[in-house]
């Protein structure tokens, strides 16, 4: 008897977290009312605030709820004992393939960044840490192979080095010849591990 009403009001709140995605996408964060929110789930607007205290709630979850870093490390987690470049190469895809499927994540970060001065990127670091740490000694098992930088300024600059291909390729790739985005994610790896430099 009583599971009927918990799973109305779970699916309430999906839809309410759904609705104020396509919003938060297509308003920014301060361009999207709760009313806007209650109107697109066709919900009440005092219904919502059964579910969330404030808007600020409602966004941080679904931030939380599309962060592909679950996935992300899911799938590096399984690798195994695998040579540093195929390891790097496989992080590489599996965070390219985490993204795709959520294209809309890019947007809610740079809401994240620009309207709310990440302050909410804190918390997420804290929920990702233990995950991160895991990927941190993927690096550090492979240390005897790499030239001694920190091995955090490594993750960071592999970081850094995706979210410019994702970025740079989302923002340019329309405008530019097909030979710019050919195997870009492999020259992308390639610089990372190589540099631009020729040995000779």
């Amino acid at each position: 008897m009583s599971e009927e009403p918990e799973s109305r009001a779970d699916q309430t709140r999906q839809r309410i977290l759904a609705a104020a995605l396509d919003l938060f996408q297509d308003h920014g964060y301060h361009g999207t009312s709760m009313r806007r929110i209650a109107g697109r789930a066709g919900v009440a607007l005092g219904s919502i605030y059964n579910h969330f205290p404030a808007k600020d709630d409602i966004f941080l979850e679904v931030l939380q709820a599309n962060h592909p870093y679950h996935e992300v490390f899911q799938s590096l987690r399984a690798a195994g004992d695998e040579p540093f470049e195929a390891f790097i190469r496989r992080a590489a895809n599996s965070m390219l393939a985490a993204l795709e499927r959520r294209p809309y994540f890019i947007n809610l970060m740079l809401i994240e960044i620009v309207e709310f001065k990440s302050t909410h990127m804190p918390m997420l670091f804290q929920q990702a840490f233990p995950e991160l740490i895991t990927l941190v000694q993927k690096f550090a098992d492979r240390q005897p192979e790499l030239k001694p930088i920190p091995l955090p300024v490594i993750f960071r600059a592999f970081i850094g080095l995706f979210f410019s291909y994702y970025v740079s390729g989302a923002i340019l790739v329309a405008e530019l010849p097909f030979d710019f985005s050919e195997n870009a994610l492999d020259h992308f790896v390639d610089i990372f591990l190589h540099g631009v430099m020729s040995e000779s």
